[in-house]
């Protein structure tokens, strides 16, 4: 990639349905992502193809894109479904199908682009060439890279390179995580993560004595990569992502409006390396700040160094969004809280505060006057208790509503040409249609540029707006009917003229020679689901189907931490309690609280280390030579 070539930048946005797709649009998005009828990572937001081709058609006239997950892994018995599917979105209008399992690169599917998920697990450069090469166009990296490690993978491969800059994170490398699935049966990999890494847990040592109470753990911060944007398209990203495909749409229009703001700071100010992926600009009625919507503190994971300071990455206290600091409480009077306060309260609000056991309590604030607040319900915080709001209801009231409209700017041509009227309609993009009609001008009495001015800027049930206009008629009469008429009319072919120009994006071809990246060991953590996966990866290896291994939800947990146990014992590592890997992370909970291994500090905490939740027990290895942490799952201790 040359340092200087000019590149199209996408700002992608997540959508749980049709009306928070469109919202994404309006609000700057140039692409958007949801789930498909089935087969999608998030088994809770699943979409009809009725809806998924309104969003399509929605989307294109504004030259933006819509992506569309089937990026669980599948068994034999969904294989043709799912290949049905594929074809079904594919004329829905649908750009490109996000996938995990490799089997869908080997069935027959139409001409439609393959972006690998992030589910993938794709970390390094060989991963990243190797799914290049199986026909992938598009690789949605690991949430947890460097900014370096993302400029490695830039230079090894052409594919588009996607990365999430925004939203929740898995504790674990996504795809590799059966933590879900070894305590409850649900499977990550199927869209049915319970959020292992959200419960509440002690840290104990191997007498189990409890280290730390009841404390969320392994639950992270919310990634917020708003000030690196530069960064990331410097080290060769094309495509930016809001994660979020669970959240509402006061949530999306929230955060891909802020994210559209930086982005067309940083394109303004580069026009000779980056241009905006779709076409049209947002106007929004509010101001967007990320900080006002949901997170649960934020943090820019390992964008610059892969061992980030102590304390800056999770957040022990709530799984939750706390809000922000709005009053101090003074004293309690009767059904009254007195506070002073830093921000304007409303009734509705949605405040709360940490008790002196360390709970967070929320409750709806019923009415306000003057310092006193009335919750609704009981509330008991202690004077000097600071409060902090959570729902900020006259936000809430404006995002509800229409809060963006997009437009294309076009420039207005209005020209006499022989015996016809002609009114040309030009877009940004270079696109432009032309409406004429032969008619009579004779010379009207009073000036008729203002009043034919408001007659072509009448643009505002369109998706156009009226940037330049030309009028070239002078004092000529020409009725407002006759200028309604050719408006409608260019405006209709203007956007047929934008539709036959749609570029699509083509779908990628497999390398005639295709190879596993060196020393990589096949293993239950490639889930691989079923035969066709299973006899692409024995025609890389030289082995048979039948010998290649599966993943955990075939064939189980206890067959996996047998599988382990061989695995550590032909080592020369034998324990009683060997458990099963159900989670790799980058993640340091040692680091985390400022007790690294490799510092003076890591004697503070003993060795082993245990995470105890309800019934289910996890040992904690430090592989310290890689700087990961894994999350081994035990038998049930009694």
């Amino acid at each position: 990639m040359k340092k200087n070539s000019l590149r199209y930048i996408e700002l992608l946005a997540p959508a749980r349905d049709a009306a928070t797709a469109m919202a994404a649009i309006d609000h700057g998005a140039d692409a958007v992502y949801m789930g498909s009828p089935a087969f999608g990572a998030r088994a809770q937001a699943g979409n009809s193809l009725a809806d998924v081709e309104a969003v399509a058609r929605y989307a294109h006239r504004f030259g933006a894109r819509l992506y569309v997950t089937v990026n669980t892994i599948l068994y034999n018995d969904e294989l043709k479904r799912a290949q049905e599917l594929v074809w079904d979105l594919w004329r829905a209008g649908v750009d490109a199908i996000i996938v995990q399992d490799l089997a869908l690169t080997r069935l027959s599917l139409p001409p439609i682009a393959l972006h690998a998920s992030t589910q993938c697990d794709i970390r390094t450069p060989q991963k990243a060439r190797f799914l290049e090469q199986c026909g992938f166009t598009r690789l949605v990296l690991a949430r947890e890279l460097t900014v370096d490690e993302i400029r490695a993978i830039r230079q090894t491969v052409s594919a588009d390179l996607e990365v999430f800059v925004h939203g929740a994170l898995c504790v674990s490398y996504s795809g590799d995580c059966q933590a879900s699935y070894a305590i409850t049966g649900r499977s990550a990999n199927r869209g049915e993560c319970c959020q292992v890494c959200r419960f509440k847990f002690d840290l104990e040592d191997a007498d189990g004595n409890k280290l730390v109470r009841g404390k969320h753990l392994l639950s992270l911060r919310d990634m917020n990569r708003l000030g690196h944007l530069e960064e990331l398209l410097d080290a060769g990203v094309c495509s930016l992502k809001i994660e979020g495909r669970l959240k509402d749409a006061a949530y999306v229009k929230n955060v891909t409006g802020a994210y559209r703001r930086e982005l067309d700071r940083i394109i303004a100010a580069h026009p000779d390396r980056y241009r905006r992926a779709s076409s049209g600009f947002s106007s929004l009625t509010f101001d967007p700040d990320p900080a006002q919507g949901f997170n649960r503190g934020f943090t820019d994971y390992f964008f610059r160094q892969p061992q980030p300071a102590a304390g800056t990455l999770a957040t022990f206290k709530s799984p939750k969004w706390i809000g922000t600091p709005v009053a101090t409480v003074l004293r309690k009077a009767g059904n009254a809280l007195i506070v002073r306060a830093d921000a304007p309260l409303s009734n509705g609000d949605g405040l709360g505060y940490y008790s002196p056991s360390g709970e967070f309590v929320g409750f709806r604030l019923n009415r306000v006057e003057g310092n006193r607040i009335y919750p609704l319900g009981d509330a008991n915080p202690l004077p000097g208790t600071r409060l902090y709001r959570n729902s900020d209801k006259l936000r809430n009231d404006l995002l509800a509503g229409r809060t963006a409209q997009r437009k294309i700017p076009v420039d207005v041509v209005l020209e006499k040409r022989n015996d016809q009227l002609c009114l040309t309609l030009t877009d940004a993009d270079g696109h432009f249609a032309t409406a004429a009609e032969q008619t009579e001008w004779p010379q009207a009495r009073t000036p008729q540029l203002e009043r034919r001015r408001k007659e072509l800027e009448k643009l505002g049930d369109t998706i156009f707006s009226a940037a330049d206009i030309d009028d070239r008629c002078g004092d000529s009469f020409i009725p407002a009917s006759t200028l309604s008429r050719l408006r409608r009319e260019a405006v209709t072919l203007l956007e047929m003229a934008r539709e036959a120009a749609r570029q699509t994006e083509k779908p990628g071809k497999p390398s005639a020679e295709i190879a596993l990246p060196e020393g990589h060991v096949l293993s239950r953590h490639d889930n691989i689901a079923n035969d066709i996966a299973a006899g692409f990866y024995a025609s890389l290896t030289g082995t048979t189907a039948d010998r290649i291994p599966r993943a955990i939800e075939l064939t189980g947990e206890d067959s996996a931490a047998e599988t382990e146990r061989k695995e550590y014992g032909a080592k020369g590592i034998h324990s009683k309690e060997q458990g099963t890997r159900v989670m790799q992370t980058r993640y340091c909970l040692r680091r985390e609280m400022g007790c690294c291994l490799k510092t003076a500090a890591g004697k503070s905490l003993p060795s082993p280390l245990y995470l105890q939740s309800d019934a289910h027990r996890f040992r904690l290895d430090f592989d310290c030579a890689r700087c990961s942490m894994l999350l081994i799952h035990l038998p049930h201790k009694s």
